[in-house]
């Protein structure tokens, strides 16, 4: 399966338009583990737990938006985007990753 931000395939022809695919992933984070990656990674000017959590949920948008694009028969997605949207919460926050794109078929 080929992902590109791309609206074109470089070499390939696309034969059929498949349609919009999503892939969604949420993370919570509360305000415990804020305080602590704050204070773990302030030496290193990063928070590296919150990098390994948007990873990860990365990992499973892009995982859910390819298994949805195979079951219409695509062999790519193309013009992919991925949205971070924090939804809030009681104590602490929940990020939800959106990938999407257009599913196609190419020779």
């Amino acid at each position: 399966m080929i992902l590109t931000s791309s609206n074109t395939l470089q070499n390939k022809k696309i034969i059929d338009y498949k349609g919009l695919v999503t892939g969604e992933s949420l993370i919570g984070a509360n305000i415990y583990k804020d305080i602590f990656s704050g204070v773990r990674d302030v030496v290193e000017g990063r928070t590296s737990a919150y990098e390994e959590e948007l990873d990860k949920a990365r990992g499973i948008a892009f995982k859910t938006m390819k298994e949805k694009a195979e079951s219409l028969g695509a062999n790519a997605i193309i013009g992919l985007k991925i949205s971070y949207d924090n939804l809030g919460g009681t104590m602490g926050n929940t990020i939800l990753v959106t990938a999407y794109g257009t599913a196609v078929k190419f020779e």
